[in-house]
């Protein structure tokens, strides 16, 4: 029978204030619990999930720098990165709703998840102290006399909004009292002619353009709400000026890079605008990087802008130089390759990435599973390109274990193991495609290696060259990023300019110089800077001597 309830009030008023601290109580012990199984629960997927996303982190970076060893890396490593978004989220909201639960009631103990360590805060970020004044007397009997033990501090991090200032460079006038001569200081250099920027600020202008690709009207609209109005033809004008100051040190960039023995060369599409439409222009890259061979000279960058993709372009590029061009198969650089070309053929240096890339999409089960899913065709899956992409992978691995010998050393050992694997491979290769139909997309694969095969197989032979043309496809990795941002380059000038200012700011990343913060000294120390001393402006010279000399 169910229990019988008082008639007396105050004994219904006690008996719901102990059915709602039960009620309370129950609540915050099952807000407790579900917050420990989903700790539970995080740590075993975390776990899971992070020995995961290290291992294709490295595996991505490994690719960034030797080649694509999965061309799913990038596919997989985005939704591994969401999943520790989730559960990170996930477990912070459960610990959130067990504190509040938890605070109706003294019974039930808070439940604290693990978190990661945290980083101390960097040194070098100043530091303000907000004191909290303790107390005047003791809590506990109120005695008066206090004496202080120490201190604990907390630190949170926070940002200040970006603080604009006007400088005035005041020079005054004096007169003698002798000859009523009238003496004054000279003006300070300008970055420009009669310019009103400062040089932090053009750095900044040209750096958010062509490094985190925000077009002008975008910075003019931000600028604009935090109080400073810029048009943005007069942001325009900048950019522009700066192009020039700035192209005594493009030319030197281009001089060091074509000054090489070896080449990366790649180009990509941008956007035109032509009167009433947009046409597609050209940004073509060639890349000076001895790192591969441990070779002294420092990495750099030059990019070039044409209208149009005729072969002529990088003929005129590259008309004074010779050596060795890593590129894709782009028939336009046939010209560059024919024997009685002058000063000298260039030899052309096949990507193996490229090739392999060829083999993959033949072989990526999981993208055929998944456009078959979404209803869309998909391509074949063949198992024998996937032996190709295993045979493939095993040479890379080799290119792996030499990162950073001597030409010399890598030749060597080339010779030793990677020969013998080539030479499989090629056998294998005539053997398979024997056993296909000319129309096969495998024997298309097959043919674009074989007919280029000695290209592929000079890396035998030569210890400076790579087996991918990844530095110049990671040059160009911000132009393809940017264009979704920027949209299209304005004119043939516009995309001129964004060559140049490209090669500076790329180069300047390859020798892990801060883009923006070089920018800044550069520009204000260009104008008085001796011309024949140019190269201390240079990105590897200002890392190892303008800065320390600075911090001085």
């Amino acid at each position: 029978m169910p229990e019988a309830l008082p008639d007396d009030v105050e004994a219904l008023k006690a008996a719901l204030a102990a059915m709602r601290a039960r009620a309370d109580l129950a609540e915050a012990e099952l807000a407790v619990a579900q917050a420990e199984a989903a700790e539970a629960k995080a740590q075993v997927l975390d776990s899971q999930a992070l020995i995961a996303h290290l291992k294709l982190q490295i595996a991505k970076l490994r690719r960034e720098r030797f080649g694509a060893s999965s061309e799913r890396t990038d596919r997989l490593l985005d939704q591994l990165e969401l999943q520790l978004e989730e559960l990170e989220a996930s477990a912070s909201e459960d610990e959130l709703a067990a504190e509040i639960a938890v605070a109706k009631t003294t019974k039930v103990a808070l439940f604290e998840r693990k978190r990661p360590s945290r980083k101390p805060f960097p040194e070098h970020l100043p530091r303000e102290r907000v004191v909290i004044e303790g107390p005047c007397a003791c809590a506990a009997c109120g005695g008066t006399r206090l004496a202080k033990l120490g201190e604990d501090i907390t630190e949170t991090l926070e940002i200040v909004p970006r603080q604009w200032k006007v400088i005035q460079h005041v020079r005054e006038k004096f007169t003698c009292r002798d000859c009523e001569t009238i003496s004054q200081a000279p003006a300070p250099f300008h970055v420009i002619a009669r310019g009103w920027a400062g040089p932090s600020l053009l750095a900044m202008i040209l750096f958010e353009k062509f490094g985190q690709h925000q077009p002008l009207n975008r910075q003019a609209e931000r600028y604009a709400k935090e109080g400073v109005p810029l048009s943005l033809s007069t942001l325009a004008d900048q950019v522009g000026a700066c192009a020039a100051v700035l192209m005594p040190l493009f030319q030197r960039i281009e001089a060091h890079v074509l000054a090489a023995e070896r080449l990366h060369g790649d180009d990509t599409t941008v956007p035109v605008l032509a009167k009433g439409k947009t046409d597609t222009g050209r940004l073509w890259v060639y890349v000076r990087d001895d790192k591969p061979f441990a070779g002294p000279a420092p990495p750099a960058a030059i990019f070039y802008y044409s209208r149009d993709r005729r072969g002529a372009h990088p003929i005129g590029h590259l008309a004074t130089w010779s050596g060795v061009l890593q590129a894709d198969a782009y028939g336009g650089y046939g010209e560059l390759y024919a024997p009685g070309r002058q000063p000298a053929p260039v030899r052309e240096a096949g990507c193996w990435a490229h090739s392999r890339r060829k083999f993959f999409e033949l072989a990526d089960v999981e993208a055929a599973a998944h456009s078959k899913a979404r209803g869309q065709t998909s391509k074949a899956v063949y198992p024998l390109a996937l032996e190709a992409v295993l045979r493939i992978d095993a040479i890379f691995a080799i290119e792996r274990e030499i990162l950073g010998l001597s030409p010399a050393e890598r030749k060597e050992v080339r010779q030793a193991r990677s020969s013998p694997l080539v030479a499989e491979l090629e056998a294998w290769l005539h053997e398979t495609r024997d056993k296909l139909t000319r129309s096969h997309d495998l024997a298309k694969a097959i043919h674009y290696m074989l007919r280029r095969w000695p290209s592929f197989v000079r890396f035998l032979d030569d210890g400076r060259i790579c087996l991918s043309n990844n530095a110049a496809e990671r040059a160009l990795r911000g132009i393809a990023l940017g264009r979704k941002s920027w949209l299209f380059c304005g004119s043939d000038r516009g995309g001129q300019r964004a060559a140049i200012l490209y090669s500076l700011i790329v180069t300047a990343k390859m020798n892990d110089v801060d883009p923006q913060a070089w920018l800044a000294d550069v520009l204000a120390r260009i104008a008085e800077h001796p011309a024949q001393q140019i190269d201390e402006l240079l990105p590897w010279n200002w890392r190892s001597s303008a800065a320390p000399a600075r911090a001085a």
